[in-house]
């Protein structure tokens, strides 16, 4: 049998989140491949006649945010939760069952709502659906629950084991790097396949963007350092880094750009990296409410992260964790250099290739100033860097090498491997 039509499944697929990005990078693949891809979420910003919106399957729906802190944090459920929890999977397995009779799906792909268990009563539904149907399945991985301190103390370990993942016959298993598949391995008794996030590097950018616009809406001058800090606002970031980085540096303008808006219950987060920024005499310009994703939707006003990019002189990416890091490929496929704090994903999955970036510990060091500003005084030196790590991305991080390695595991789907 022969799959034609393929259904991504998750809380949302919209904006600039890494799992909305990939989900975008897959279905590039999957459609120059000759699949047509349908998207089932609680929010969506893709085509509207390929787009089954049901908002209770978003992670931010009242009943479902009720319902999560009701499940974590303590050890004890009450009978009340366990009945709305299931009432809530019913209501949401039969939303799924309609999403995949109206288009026609072959084959769907859970995007980490069989992962994190942010929705429990939709990956409990989608667990049932998949049981139920022995619908071929490719889960996507991007990180797990155990990863999160915030998910270890619990009253749904039932269905954590359960669900999150799930392990049977009609799934195969993706995570974006090795140490994921270890532990999956390990924890759960799960084979499965390493895919790591991708860019098209197969197709360099263009450098048309008129940076002056930008840097007016910033607040920056035209001889201004445009520090480019290109994620959510979350304590994982470690966007203090960035901050001293900054001021280290010097400038006679200090400000930081933040291209995205805080991360999900991180308003604390937010204003104690604006007391740090402030103590260090550095300026923050979030600029989340500038940049879309349609290009389409710019112009004078607003601008797409590919805008951003070009005109940033320096990525910082001071991350204490990953899944796997798309910013960082981001900063390379605009050929930008980067400051990268050596998470672990990056040591074990990253560095072993050769890129060549200022790297720092946890901490900034006399050291690490030194490095960035020869990079960026040499400008010589700073395009070597950064033509070598596209070509290394290029080689292990493109969409050809996601081509590879998907497209076989969907061959074996249809043969019913």
């Amino acid at each position: 049998m022969r799959f034609r039509n393929i259904g991504f499944i998750s809380t949302r697929i919209a904006g600039t989140d890494g799992v909305s990005l990939e989900i975008g990078k897959w279905a590039d693949i999957l459609e120059r491949n000759g699949f047509s891809c349908y998207y089932f979420a609680g929010e969506l910003d893709r085509r509207q006649s390929r787009s089954f919106l049901v908002e209770k399957a978003h992670f931010k729906h009242p009943d479902i945010e009720s319902l999560t802190k009701k499940c974590f944090g303590t050890t004890i459920r009450k009978r009340e939760t366990t009945n709305e929890i299931q009432k809530l999977k019913e209501y949401l397995k039969e939303k799924i069952y309609e999403f995949v009779e109206i288009f026609d799906i072959d084959l769907i792909i859970p995007e980490n709502v069989l992962s994190i268990p942010l929705n429990i009563p939709l990956g409990l539904a989608l667990t049932e659906f998949i049981a139920e149907t022995g619908m071929p399945t490719i889960v996507h991985h991007h990180d797990f629950y155990w990863e999160r301190d915030k998910f270890l103390v619990n009253a749904v370990n039932d269905y954590l084991t359960l669900a999150f993942p799930p392990d049977l016959p009609s799934i195969k298993h993706v995570v974006i790097n090795s140490l994921a598949s270890k532990e999956l391995s390990h924890r759960k008794g799960i084979s499965n396949t390493i895919i790591p996030n991708v860019y098209d590097f197969a197709n360099p950018p263009d450098d048309n963007v008129d940076c002056s616009k930008i840097f007016k809406k910033i607040g920056l001058k035209d001889n201004d350092l445009f520090i480019l800090q290109p994620t959510r606002i979350l304590p994982r970031k470690q966007i203090e880094r960035a901050i001293e980085i900054v001021h280290y540096l010097r400038l006679k303008n200090p400000t930081l750009v933040i291209s995205h808006g805080v991360g999900y219950q991180e308003d604390e987060y937010k204003k104690k990296i604006e007391r740090y920024a402030k103590k260090l005499g550095v300026k923050l310009a979030f600029i989340s409410k500038l940049v879309k994703v349609d290009a389409s939707q710019t112009g004078d006003k607003f601008f797409t992260m590919a805008d951003i990019y070009k005109c940033a002189d320096l990525v910082t990416y001071p991350s204490s964790y990953e899944g796997f890091g798309n910013a960082f490929l981001e900063a390379i496929y605009y050929k930008k250099p980067i400051v990268v704090n050596r998470y672990s994903i990056y040591i074990t999955d990253i560095e072993p290739k050769g890129f060549d970036l200022v790297t720092i510990n946890n901490m900034i060091t006399e050291e690490t100033i030194k490095k960035i500003k020869e990079v960026l005084k040499n400008k010589r030196r700073r395009t070597q860097i950064v033509n070598k790590n596209y070509e290394l991305a290029k080689k292990y991080f493109s969409y050809e090498v996601l081509e590879e390695l998907l497209i076989p595991l969907i061959r074996k789907l249809e043969k019913g491997w």
